[in-house]
């Protein structure tokens, strides 16, 4: 990051407090824009607590010394944040795979809603941009089909388009081939791959290792709602590292650029 440069998130001793149990336990980090980051750690860890504090739908605790800014800003009206960073989650999927066609999914990302109502005005501009997302993400021919139709890879890909219509400065992933067949993994990793060329930054959240593309350098490990661990992937993608996170003996390998553990 540049001296001067706004971060994409800058956190400083953030805590966050579901029931009685905090879900991020002083947690300090800071991303860059621009940059790609994978975010990896076992169920419990704190990942989705993360990404929903990243979108405004948890709040740290106000303390003395800490801090959460995401863009620079402490404050966000949500619907302003949300053309800036685009989410693709399981919570977003069980809300968008509904009769509406792909296109309309696409473009109700320019009004924050599920679907074009009657009150939204869709324009030419609107319109050629969703058409170029569609044919990068390779979903032009699901056009007119109603996303209750579509394979779970089609409707992934379909969310994906939604986040990206805005032209967003960041992309963030929880679990994005959860769910998904052998087939609809690859062509989706292939697909990211090429986003991460366009100078988006993709916050990759998971616990599956083949889902870090070759492109992300950069790894985060949380557990018990901390970062464990923050480096390259040479350096924490090792059995030693990663079997201390995930509390079991776990042996790691590499092929073309991804890693792969078992």
């Amino acid at each position: 990051m540049s001296a001067g440069a706004t971060p994409l998130i800058e956190y400083r001793n953030v805590t966050v407090r579901r029931g009685d149990r905090e879900v991020l336990d002083r947690l300090s980090l800071t991303i860059p824009l621009g940059e790609h980051v994978a975010i990896l750690g076992p169920n419990g860890s704190g990942k989705s607590s993360l990404i929903k504090t990243i979108t405004r739908e948890l709040y740290s605790l106000q303390e003395e010394d800490s801090a959460l800014r995401v863009l620079g800003e402490e404050v966000w009206n949500i619907f302003d944040l949300r053309p800036l960073v685009g989410v693709v989650s399981q919570d977003w999927m069980e809300i968008c795979t509904r009769d509406y066609s792909s296109r309309e999914i696409l473009l109700s990302g320019f009004f924050g809603s599920i679907g074009i109502w009657p009150n939204h005005h869709v324009t030419g501009d609107m319109e050629r941009k969703t058409g170029e997302v569609m044919e990068l993400l390779e979903i032009g021919h699901l056009a007119d089909r109603p996303t209750d139709e579509l394979s779970s890879g089609e409707a992934r890909r379909v969310l994906i388009g939604r986040a990206l219509v805005h032209d967003p400065k960041a992309l963030v992933l929880d679990e994005p081939t959860n769910s998904l067949d052998l087939h609809a993994t690859h062509a989706l990793r292939e697909i990211l791959r090429r986003i991460a060329t366009t100078g988006v930054s993709i916050i990759m959240v998971t616990h599956h290792l083949p889902d870090i593309i070759p492109e992300i350098e950069r790894v985060v490990l949380l557990k018990a709602g901390r970062v464990y661990a923050d480096g390259r992937k040479p350096d924490l993608l090792t059995a030693d590292r990663l079997s201390e996170l995930f509390e079991t003996r776990v042996e790691v390998g590499t092929h073309d650029g991804y890693y792969y553990a078992w």
